[in-house]
């Protein structure tokens, strides 16, 4: 369990709160905006109402003692800034920050800001490539190069073993386990026999995975 601050909570800030609340983190949460505090209460430890741009309201919160600042300001940029400076000013930790752009994902990272999320190009990158493929289910990336994948099973791999297959050899990509009925099987062999229902999780790099499943 990690102790959280997290600065404003309109819809982005409010949906991380939900996550957080369900993975058992204590959440601060702040916000000028005392509906928006209101609506988040029943999902956080502790809420105040007030100016994250204030320093003197900022220090009263006692930054050192959280894990993780996060500030999901997504409507005031100057504001962000100014909070996102401050906080690692007085102490913060680790300080993961909210851009819309990336010049501000750039001033972001030069104020104070040890991380920096976007969620409109990470939300944009996944849906093109999940709707724009007939095979890939999801994918977490790992680097800008790098990713697992979710994919189904090609027809003509069914009833094959991932041996036979041997996507490894000949395109680099690892298949790291697999998934039936909602069921997860990471216990795999080359002896393991693909079925059609199946979706594979599988690592390779981006351009691999565009050569073997036609991407």
């Amino acid at each position: 369990m990690k102790s959280i601050l997290l600065i404003g909570v309109s819809n982005f800030g409010a949906m991380i709160a939900r996550q957080l609340h369900e993975l058992g983190h204590e959440v601060l949460a702040v916000d000028r905006n005392e509906e928006r505090i209101n609506a988040v209460l029943p999902i956080v430890t502790d809420a105040q109402i007030g100016d994250s741009t204030n320093e003197a309201f900022l220090h009263s919160l006692g930054i050192n003692n959280f894990d993780v600042c996060i500030v999901t300001i997504g409507n005031d940029f100057q504001s962000s800034l100014e909070t996102t400076s401050l906080i690692k000013e007085l102490g913060g930790k680790l300080v993961v920050s909210r851009a819309d752009r990336d010049i501000q994902a750039k001033f972001l990272l030069r104020n104070g800001a040890d991380e920096v999320i976007n969620p409109e190009k990470q939300i944009a990158k996944w849906a093109a490539i999940r709707y724009a493929s007939n095979h890939i289910l999801d994918f977490i990336a790992l680097d800008d190069d790098h990713a697992i994948y979710e994919v189904s099973v090609p027809e003509d791999w069914a009833n094959r073993s991932i041996g036979q297959i041997d996507i490894r050899k000949r395109y680099g990509i690892n298949i790291l386990g697999i998934k039936q009925d909602g069921r997860m099987n990471l216990s795999i062999t080359p002896e393991t026999v693909l079925g059609e229902s199946m979706t594979m999780f599988v690592l390779g790099a981006r351009k691999s995975m565009q050569k073997c499943f036609k991407i």
